[in-house]
């Protein structure tokens, strides 16, 4: 075990290192090795083109799919060790349809735009951003309130699928009355796409989700006391009504960066956490959430090199890859389950 520890880990590092390069150097615009890596170390090139695609477009996307990528999967994890369910993700809660919902406002009801107190007014990207990210906190708002009146985690877990029930109906609704170019430019937002953070707004999202990232990190030992049971884990000392509190605020923070900056992106939240545990082969935390972490980056990065496949000038929406790489992955655990150590 610790032999195949310490080859995984340089492996792994090695192949997010090559994916992330490899997401520099393809794309849709075919541009020579020896000119991406000049215009990275600051050099001239020929083609001004060339360093703009580079620098305001695949460095940032690189750079918000590793951190997207890490922060669903770390949401998985967490979620799925709160609510002992192998099938629990970022979604579960109605945190995503909340951010989902704060866009349908703006992008179905208000046209894209937005009207704060009358004095500042919003629209486009940054209209859509704040939407979501105000929706999702709402809901973890309403989650969080919850948290409190009920003890059993099923039961949280029951509210928050209702109270996502009740985002996708008023979104439904709104859906029904719109025009039909603003429904359409609401389905392409819900195709996920991690080109959507600028330079500008790159150190937003990284302050964002390096920060949930460090709070999961700092859970793993209330994390590895959970499973044992909450009842356990009370007499081991740890706060569990607190420790809950903690986790969904968590998940909440990462949830909303993540889904506000890049729209729903599916699959890896639920896929990643089952595809550490297979290659770890442990439940204990301490291995698993950085494994998890490390390998919903790749994934990340994996399916945005993959949005390039067709060639010059196409892209695949973001959300029409990734049940490619995670739901095999899926199909595998519910029929292998008994042979995966999930919280035990």
């Amino acid at each position: 075990m610790i032999r195949r520890k310490t080859f995984f880990y340089p492996a792994s590092a090695c192949v997010l290192i090559v994916l992330f390069a490899a997401n520099l150097v393809y794309g849709a615009v075919s541009i020579p090795v020896g000119e991406v890596v000049n215009i990275l170390s600051g050099g001239d090139t020929g083609k001004e083109a060339w360093r703009l695609i580079v620098l305001q477009s695949r460095l940032p996307q690189a750079v918000t799919a590793l951190l997207a990528g890490a922060s669903l999967a770390a949401c998985g994890l967490l979620l799925q060790t709160l609510f002992k369910n192998p099938l629990a993700g970022p979604s579960i809660l109605g945190i995503s349809d909340g951010a989902n919902l704060g866009v349908a406002l703006v992008m179905l009801f208000f046209g894209n735009s937005l009207r704060l107190f009358s004095v500042y007014s919003l629209s486009g990207s940054v209209a859509i951003i704040i939407a979501a990210f105000a929706g999702a906190c709402v809901i973890l708002g309403i989650i969080i309130y919850f948290s409190g009146k009920v003890t059993n985690a099923v039961m949280l877990l029951i509210i928050g699928i209702m109270v996502g029930y009740l985002a996708s109906s008023v979104i439904s609704i709104l859906n029904y009355y719109s025009s039909a170019d603003r429904v359409h430019a609401y389905v392409m937002w819900g195709m996920g796409d991690f080109s959507g953070v600028s330079n500008e707004r790159l150190p937003f999202f990284v302050i964002c989700s390096s920060a949930g990232l460090i709070i999961s990190l700092l859970l793993i030992k209330p994390l590895n006391a959970l499973l044992l049971g909450e009842m356990y884990a009370a007499n081991l000392g740890v706060r569990v009504k607190r420790t809950r509190i903690i986790i969904l605020l968590c998940t909440g923070l990462l949830t909303a960066t993540a889904t506000a900056f890049c729209g729903p992106v599916s699959f890896i939240g639920l896929a990643v956490p089952h595809i550490a545990r297979l290659l770890s082969g442990s439940s204990n935390h301490t291995a698993l959430l950085p494994v998890t972490i490390l390998f919903g980056s790749c994934t990340a990065l994996l399916c945005n090199l993959l949005t390039t496949f067709p060639g010059a000038g196409g892209i695949l929406p973001l959300n029409a890859v990734t049940p490619i790489v995670g739901a095999p992955v899926i199909i595998y655990v519910i029929v292998n389950r008994k042979n995966i150590q999930y919280f035990n």
